[in-house]
């Protein structure tokens, strides 16, 4: 059987209402930036690193000299502006945001597509604290403008007007799974490879009834129980803020001043989908370099392309970026719940096309 083509005219009229939300809450979102003073921002989706994210797979090209009279390059399509915002940020940029197309290679669900729409922005002179005000208000004026009552995905709701829950990952390893995860979280300083704290957190997920592997890694335990055990039960009736996530977890973030195990970072969840990641930013180029390498190491581990460091970046850490927040949220799961569609490709234009 063949598969109606997306542009068939009676199927594109079923998500046409969709596409109409998502018209809206783009503006919603615009409208909410500028009143704040933010400057909008483009910066290039081709750059020399994607992002360093183990897990993550971007897309690779070559970039050809001018006249071809030089060797070429290889570059790759971002997997978010993160970069090249905060070099703005060491221009001297104070208030910055960017919906920005996105690309991530293999990645292909209800929730995910290779290409996407990624709303970031940064503050100077803030932290984490800061960004989740934002949220409250951001999330309200784009549920207001569509107009709907409530953020749905499936049987489930949220009302961003309710008061909302704040609740610390460690918190909620106690609440939803009854695991002490700060027991088990790795040294500041150890690597982000097996630990022996991986054999407690181990015991954890078995005792709970979370399938484990004896080559398991902290992380991978980590994201089992947390996939299995506490995300369903985040962003219902209200938005959920998951905040102080475990120093090893900590990617682009800063260390908590009054805890070592821990790092300044949340997530945003709605209906039981994250929404957004963000943080008080890391500003030590030393301690960034560190965690690049110990990146770039795991993916090596975990057999996946190694992909370079951003020079330009780890200069313009070492020039000075102010202290700072920044947040990246996806704008296409953000139209799927304030319009209530099912799939990704419902609130999209033109989906990429799937290989025949």
């Amino acid at each position: 059987m063949i598969d109606t083509p997306w542009w068939d005219p009676d199927k594109f009229a079923r998500k046409r209402p969709y596409l109409a939300d998502r018209m809206t809450v783009l503006e919603a979102i615009r409208g909410f930036f500028r009143e704040q003073g933010f400057a909008e921002v483009e910066t290039p989706a081709l750059q020399v690193s994607p992002g360093l994210e183990p897990h993550l797979r971007a897309f690779a090209t070559e970039l050809d000299q001018p006249f071809r009279d030089g060797p070429r390059a290889r570059v790759y399509l971002h997997t978010s502006p993160e970069f090249a915002m905060k070099k703005l940020l060491s221009a001297g940029e104070t208030r910055i945001f960017q919906l920005a197309k996105c690309y991530r290679n293999g990645e292909r669900s209800a929730t995910h597509h290779p290409e996407f729409t990624m709303l970031e922005w940064y503050r100077a002179g803030s932290d984490y604290r800061d960004l989740m005000k934002d949220c409250e208000s951001l999330l309200r004026d784009c549920l207001t403008a569509v107009p709907a009552a409530l953020f749905e995905r499936g049987d489930r709701s949220c009302d961003p007007t309710a008061p909302w829950q704040y609740l610390s990952v460690a918190d909620a390893f106690t609440q939803y799974a009854s695991v002490d995860l700060l027991a088990t979280t790795h040294d500041p300083h150890s690597p982000r490879t097996k630990s022996p704290d991986a054999d407690a957190l181990r015991e954890h997920a078995n005792r709970i009834g979370v399938w484990t592997n004896e080559n398991d890694v902290w992380e991978d335990l980590f994201f089992r129980i947390f996939l299995e055990k506490i995300e369903p039960h985040l962003g219902i009736g209200a938005p959920t803020i998951l905040f102080d996530y475990p120093v090893s977890m900590a990617a682009l973030s800063r260390p908590k001043p009054t805890d070592a195990r821990l790092c300044e970072r949340f997530e945003l969840y709605v209906c039981g989908l994250e929404l957004a990641n963000a943080f008080s930013e890391l500003t030590d180029a030393s301690e960034q370099r560190r965690r690049f390498e110990a990146d770039q190491t795991l993916k090596q581990s975990l057999g996946g392309d190694v992909y370079p460091i951003d020079e330009d970046f780890m200069a313009a850490l070492e020039h000075g970026i102010p202290e700072s927040a920044g947040i990246a949220l996806g704008v296409d799961r953000l139209v799927m719940l304030a319009a209530g569609a099912a799939h990704i490709d419902d609130v999209l234009w033109a989906p990429v096309t799937k290989a025949s």
